[in-house]
C-alpha cells in the first residue's frame, strides 16, 4: 500500500469514527459534563493502552521535551473534548459542526501572529467567505429551533482551542503527539469529577456511552497517523466529510432539521474551505 491510499484510508477512517459523535451526546440522557466526562475517560484511557501496546513508554518520555508548546497542545485537546459536548447541548448539531469547520482560519491566524507565517490572498478570501456564512449561521440561531447563540459561541471557542493545540504542535512536529492526546482527555476528566455525578447515566444507556468513548479512540488516533501520509491539504478536505454527514445523521435517525440558515450559512463555510483546499492541492501538485 502506498503512503497516499494509506494516508487517504487511515484518515477517512477517523473522519468516519468521528462523525456519530454529536449524535452520541444527543442520544445519551445525561448531563453534557457527564457525557464530556466519559467521552474523555473511556477514549483516553483506550489511547493510552493503545500507544503502551504499540510504542511502549518512549511517546510519553518525549513529551516533556516539548515544553509549553506540548502544554498548549495537550490544554486544548482536553478542553475542546470538554467544550464540544456543551456546544451540542445548547445549540442544533449542523451549527455546532459548521462552526468547528472554520478550524483552519483560527489557525492561519494563530501561524500568522505567533509562527510569523504569513497569509496568502487564497486564504483571506477563505476568511472572508466562512465569516460570511458564520454570519449567516448566527442570524440563523435567532430563528431556527434547537438553536441558540450560547451554543454557537461554545463550538467557536472549540475552533479557536483546537487549533491553537495544532499550531503548537507544529512547532514540535519532530515528535509524535498522539501520547499527548489521552493526556489532555483524561486530565480533563479528572477536573470534571469533582463537579459532576459521574454514575447519574440510566443503566441501559451503558453501551451508547462505551461505544462513543470507542469511536472517539478511533477517531483521535486516525486523525493523528493519516496525516503523516498526506499532504494538509487532503487531510483538509476529508475532515469536510464530518461536516457534512454529522446534521445528515442527526437529521435521518433523530429527525433534527437543521433549518434553511444552517444549511445556507454551512454551505458557504464548506464550499469556502473545500475550494480554498481544492486550490492548494492543485497548486502542490502542479
Amino acid at each position: 500500500m502506498s503512503d497516499q491510499v494509506k494516508g487517504l484510508t487511515i484518515t477517512a477512517l477517523g473522519v468516519l469514527c468521528v462523525v456519530p459523535d454529536s449524535l452520541f451526546v444527543r442520544l445519551i440522557e445525561a448531563d453534557a459534563l457527564v457525557i464530556a466526562f466519559w467521552r474523555n475517560a473511556l477514549s483516553g484511557v483506550l489511547i493510552l493502552l493503545g500507544v503502551l501496546v504499540w510504542q511502549g513508554t518512549r511517546p510519553y518520555r518525549a513529551l516533556p521535551g516539548t515544553g509549553v508548546y506540548g502544554l498548549i497542545y495537550v490544554i486544548a485537546v482536553g478542553g475542546a473534548g470538554v467544550l464540544f459536548p456543551l456546544a451540542v447541548s445548547l445549540t442544533s448539531v449542523a451549527n455546532v459542526v459548521f462552526i468547528i469547520a472554520a478550524l483552519p482560519v483560527f489557525a492561519a491566524i494563530y501561524s500568522w501572529v505567533f509562527l510569523g507565517e504569513g497569509i496568502s490572498r487564497r486564504m483571506v478570501l477563505t476568511m472572508l467567505a466562512v465569516a460570511a456564512g458564520l454570519g449567516i449561521l448566527a442570524y440563523g440561531s435567532g430563528e431556527t429551533r434547537g438553536a441558540h447563540w450560547t451554543g454557537d459561541l461554545t463550538a467557536l471557542g472549540v475552533a479557536a482551542l483546537f487549533a491553537a493545540g495544532l499550531t503548537a504542535a507544529r512547532k514540535v512536529r519532530s515528535v509524535s503527539m498522539v501520547a499527548a492526546v489521552p493526556v489532555g482527555y483524561l486530565g480533563a476528566s479528572l477536573l470534571l469529577l469533582p463537579f459532576i455525578a459521574p454514575f447519574s447515566i440510566p443503566g441501559g444507556q451503558w453501551p451508547l456511552v462505551l461505544f462513543h468513548g470507542a469511536f472517539i479512540a478511533g477517531s483521535s488516533i486516525g486523525l493523528a497517523l493519516g496525516p503523516r501520509y498526506i499532504p494538509s491539504a487532503e487531510v483538509g478536505l476529508l475532515i469536510l466529510l464530518e461536516s457534512v454527514l454529522a446534521p445528515l445523521l442527526a437529521w435521518a435517525v433523530i429527525g433534527e432539521d437543521p433549518g434553511p440558515y444552517a444549511l445556507l450559512g454551512g454551505a458557504v463555510v464548506i464550499g469556502a474551505l473545500a475550494i480554498s483546499n481544492a486550490v492548494a492541492l492543485t497548486r502542490r501538485r502542479a
